[in-house]
C-alpha cells in the first residue's frame, strides 16, 4: 500500500503543478494531449479530433517506451512519429492501468526537468 500512496501523492504534486502552469485541473486526456504535442514537436491553434487522437496514441507510445513496450520506427513526412510494439502490455484492471500510465506520466515529467 505504501507505493499505492507515494504513486498518489506524486501524482497529486503533478497536478498542483500543472494547475499552477495552466491555471486549471487536466485530466488524464489533457496530460496525455500535452505530451503527445510535445512528442510530435509542433504546436497548432486547432488540432482534428482526429489528430488529438492520434496526439494521445504518440504520446501513450512515448511513455511505455520507457519501459521497453514500444520503441520509435520512423517519423512520416507529415513529422508524426510511429511506433513500433515491441512486447505485449500486462493485463491490468483499470484501476492498475491508470497507475501504471500515472506512473509512467510522472516518469516523463521528471526526465523532462517538469517537477
Amino acid at each position: 500500500m505504501q507505493a499505492q500512496d507515494d504513486l498518489q501523492s506524486r501524482w497529486w504534486n503533478l497536478e498542483a503543478s500543472l494547475v499552477e502552469r495552466f491555471g486549471k485541473k487536466p485530466d488524464m486526456e489533457t496530460i496525455l494531449f500535452l505530451i503527445g504535442i510535445q512528442e510530435f514537436g509542433d504546436i497548432r491553434a486547432k488540432f482534428t479530433k482526429e489528430q488529438k487522437q492520434d496526439l494521445m496514441h504518440v504520446a501513450v507510445c512515448s511513455l511505455l517506451s520507457q519501459s521497453g513496450y514500444y520503441e520509435l520506427e520512423s517519423v512520416d513526412e507529415d513529422g508524426w512519429p510511429h511506433f513500433k510494439q515491441l512486447k505485449p502490455l500486462p493485463e491490468f484492471n483499470m484501476v492498475e492501468q491508470e497507475n501504471f500510465l500515472k506512473d509512467h506520466i510522472l516518469l516523463y515529467f521528471q526526465q523532462n526537468g517538469f517537477q
